[in-house]
């Protein structure tokens, strides 16, 4: 049976991406709490859902999402909609094990997708995203069974790190790597798997290993991604490669971090290379990539605004003061470092929704003139 049309899924995936807006908010709303700002808790558990609500709720119901609409099968949206209703779970309350739970079988549904992507296309590429689905899951079983939580941290940091990278290597098959780099990059996501595998055991040696791939990951994008070329080109291109390079320099130094650091499950450097990494990379990523997903996934087209830049240099000089506050032991700084980052993912999204409406209003077709005669 062929897949069916991509546009048939198309009530539904915006259906799931409108449960990621009020996790996206929580998320930024426990990380506040976090951060000892004086805000309402809403729930008593909120402030220790603010990982889980950005990774698996808000980020692996996108992701899942977006496989979802590309895989074209009705059965893959249960993996977004099971995360997404894990998010809620927790946003609302309720146990952490019924929210880990069901995220749990969101990246099962993942890596199922994948085995079906794999089979249709199967390359570097998508064998490298699939290893972070395996990555998601692995992170999410270890958060069910009362591992640390900072250990979790790191697999679902491998999780995005190697589905990013995948998603960067497809498109690196537009300028025909050398062979000399898809050994590096496959070498050192080897490297990162086994990082996270001795984590699971030895938690200081697996997270110096982790760090160091990390590292050699973002290294590799600095080197070898497709966005050395098309930062030369005006308009959205040169966006999302600014994106892009600037994201894998914040990946450098939270691997730099990891590999000193190795073991740290709390305090301000452990605070420091957990955002340089989920902060500084991610959103980053997630900046140069929206303004291209979003009309894939979901139908909507997104025009490029020059106002993009603001939430990007926001969102990293936010991260640099955040990180000048861990590392020079100033609270006060590393808070309001803290809160600048979710005004720059809010104002993110803010200029998303003013570029999208700015692109309907341009695609619409012109009204016709009313007859002679008509009050106009």
């Amino acid at each position: 049976m062929a897949p069916a049309p991509t546009t048939a899924y198309r009530p539904l995936a915006r259906a799931l991406l409108a449960v990621a807006a009020p996790l996206l908010l929580g998320g930024i709303w426990a990380g506040l709490l976090r951060l000892g700002w004086g805000l309402p808790p809403l729930q008593p558990q909120l402030a220790h859902a603010h990982g889980p609500l950005f990774v698996s709720g808000v980020l692996g119901t996108v992701i899942g999402l977006e496989r979802a609409v590309a895989l074209g099968r009705r059965w893959a949206f249960a993996g977004p909609a099971l995360s997404g209703l894990g998010g809620l779970a927790l946003l609302a309350g309720l146990p952490a094990a019924l929210g880990a739970g069901l995220m749990a079988l969101g990246s099962l549904a993942l890596l199922a997708v994948f085995g079906a992507i794999i089979r249709r296309q199967p390359a570097r590429f998508t064998v490298t995203m699939a290893l972070g689905a395996l990555a998601w899951l692995g992170g999410n079983l270890l958060w069910l069974a009362g591992r640390p939580f900072a250990l979790v941290a790191l697999w679902w940091a491998g999780f995005l790190v190697l589905t990013i990278a995948g998603e960067r290597l497809e498109l690196g098959r537009l300028r025909q790597l050398p062979p000399h780099a898809l050994w590096i990059f496959t070498f050192a996501v080897g490297a990162l798997l086994a990082g996270l595998a001795t984590a699971a055991v030895t938690f200081d040696a697996g997270a110096r290993l982790a760090g160091a791939s990390l590292a050699a990951l973002a290294l590799w994008m600095l080197r070898y991604d497709i966005a050395r070329r098309t930062v030369r080109k005006p308009g959205l291109p040169r966006f999302s490669a600014i994106c892009i390079l600037s994201g894998s320099a914040w990946l450098a130094l939270g691997g730099a971090l990891y590999t000193v650091a190795g073991a740290l499950y709390a305090g301000p450097l452990y605070d420091a290379m957990l955002h340089a990494v989920f902060v500084g990379f991610v959103f980053a990523m997630i900046f140069g990539h929206a303004p291209i997903v979003f009309p894939a996934v979901i139908g909507v087209p997104v025009a490029f605004l020059r106002a993009a830049y603001l939430p990007l240099a926001v969102l990293h000089l936010s991260l640099a003061l955040r990180l000048a506050g861990d590392l020079a032991g100033l609270g006060e700084v590393r808070r309001w470092g803290g809160l600048l980052n979710g005004a720059a993912i809010l104002l993110f999204a803010a200029v998303t929704l003013l570029a999208a409406r700015r692109a309907r209003s341009r695609a619409a077709p012109p009204q016709a003139a009313p007859p002679a005669g008509v009050p106009r």
